[in-house]
């Protein structure tokens, strides 16, 4: 398994750079546009199709095909993507949490109330974009695959766009961190760990 995280964490250096530059220019730019969190948002999405590009490059490079002669499970195929994927998500989620805590403390505008339910939508967001493409890649592949990618791609950016628009006219005030907005964080969760479940499942039936 170990192996199987250096193998993509040295592909996502290699061909996710620009992924990973992009999150970092929206996040110090969405310092300075706290009416739209379009830009808090989208490194999200960005950070949770990571794991389906490296499933691309892996398929380019018929390296899928080859794996077979490896001492590794297509349980722990799939298992290496969604790590990788969690991690990247988790630092992503640290990140954009400590620099919007310094920037509101800054301000004297720190409210435990706001940044937690920042932190829970970003959590969402992070998480949907991955769980409902991923199955659906290792299923079909990732050519076929990407009917799914771009229906979860639209979804996602009509849902950050609606929570972009509500804070935008400050009715932020809407959202607060009660028990459907926490029920809604674990489910989001939750639907992580099936997918990795249906993504195993699907992908140890699939022929190479």
């Amino acid at each position: 398994m170990k192996g199987l995280l250096l193998k993509d964490f040295y592909m996502m250096k290699k061909y996710c750079r620009a992924y990973l530059l992009v999150a970092v220019v929206l996040i110090v730019t969405s310092l300075f546009a706290e009416e739209n969190l379009f830009m808090t948002f989208y490194p999200c999405v960005l950070c949770g199709m990571i794991p389906v590009n490296l499933l691309a490059y892996d398929e380019r490079s018929h390296w899928m095909a080859f794996s077979g002669t490896l001492p590794y499970t297509k349980a722990q195929i799939v298992s290496g993507k969604y790590l990788i994927g969690l991690l990247t998500q988790l630092a992503l989620l640290l990140a954009i949490g400590l620099v919007h805590g310094i920037h509101m403390a800054m301000d004297d505008s720190f409210a435990l109330q706001d940044y937690a339910v920042l932190m829970l939508l970003m959590l969402c967001v992070s998480t949907i974009a991955s769980s409902v493409t991923l199955p659906f890649t290792f299923k079909l592949g990732v050519e076929k695959g990407r009917i799914a990618y771009y229906v979860t791609m639209g979804l996602v950016m009509a849902a950050i766009a609606t929570v972009s628009v509500i804070f935008k006219y400050q009715l932020q005030n809407m959202i607060r961190v009660e028990l459907p907005l926490v029920v809604v964080a674990l489910i989001c969760v939750c639907l992580y760990a099936l997918s990795w479940y249906l993504s195993i499942v699907f992908y140890q039936k699939r022929e190479i």
